[in-house]
């Protein structure tokens, strides 16, 4: 019996993610399987890969063939890289942020929101101490001093 690690197709029409699998390679792409080892979502950002490293290790050791899809799936995992013995086993799977709860994202809103305002209170409070800097600078020609304390309140 030929078998193969291939991706079996899930999901709706336009929202796919696979699992993958061991199955007979005459068996259908959808069809029965020996053995689930893993799941790709595609769609995720990024994308999920999770693979059973020891279950693929085993299939791989004992004459299972990976399809072209499921290959560059294992290598970014590592597991290829493992079963040829080969010395970077690492891979390069990137990993999602873990999500905030929504009392850590409301937290984070209130720091912020507290922050500028007191940064809009601070430039408030420089503002009045130009303009009364300005104030107290001599009048201009012809200008009395009422009429610069009237052009510094019109300015603020």
């Amino acid at each position: 019996m030929a078998v193969k690690i291939r991706l079996k197709r899930m999901g709706k029409v336009r929202a796919p993610y696979y699992r993958i699998v061991v199955a007979d390679s005459r068996k259908k792409r959808d069809g029965a399987v020996i053995e689930e080892i893993g799941m790709y979502h595609p769609t995720e950002h990024p994308s999920v890969i999770e693979v059973e490293s020891e279950r693929a290790q085993y299939w791989l050791g004992v004459g299972a063939q990976p399809t072209e899809q499921v290959t560059a799936l294992l290598k970014v995992t590592g597991d290829w890289a493992k079963f040829k013995g080969e010395g970077d086993a690492a891979g390069s799977l990137k990993t999602a942020e873990t999500r905030k709860t929504a009392e850590e994202l409301i937290a984070d809103a209130d720091k912020a929101a507290a922050e500028s305002r007191e940064g809009a209170k601070k430039a408030k409070e420089s503002e009045a101490a130009e303009v009364a800097a300005g104030s107290e600078e001599a009048p201009a020609e012809g200008e009395t001093t009422e009429d610069a304390a009237d052009a510094a309140t019109d300015e603020a």
